[in-house]
């Protein structure tokens, strides 16, 4: 039996990143943009519960990169199309980060993550957040 998690959002890329990508893959120099959003749109999903987060993307979805919040030492938040969508970056612990690419309510989400990263570290929201 496993741990009960509570999930907070539970889904893929935004719906906008990829439209806004397919109408500049019209020009040859976006093209390469125009595959970068056709495959997150169909592999990339993105799960947050209240215990870690989940990242599953890569060739037809088959990477798959869970972080407990206790690894996050810094989130960067950085909006993109209009701000209807953005990107979360994660700083963890051993230096490395997590993209998180054209997430829906990027806003709410990095909120979201900063509360449990505080909670869970005992840092202050100032020391984790940027931007």
């Amino acid at each position: 039996m496993g741990i009960k998690e509570n999930v907070y959002f539970e889904g893929g890329p935004h719906k906008g990143d990829l439209v806004l990508n397919v109408l500049l893959g019209f020009t040859v120099i976006c093209l390469p943009f125009t595959v970068g959003a056709l495959v997150r749109a169909l592999w990339l999903r993105y799960r947050i519960t209240d215990r870690r987060l989940s990242v599953i993307g890569g060739w037809r979805g088959r990477d798959r990169t869970d972080v407990v919040y206790t690894e996050i030492t810094k989130l960067v938040k950085i909006p993109r199309g209009i701000g209807l969508w953005g990107d979360i970056i994660l700083t963890l612990n051993d230096k490395s980060r997590l993209e998180m690419r054209a997430v829906p309510k990027y806003r709410e989400i990095h909120d979201y993550i900063a509360e449990k990263v505080a909670t869970k570290t005992g840092k202050s929201l100032e020391a984790i957040t940027t931007r």
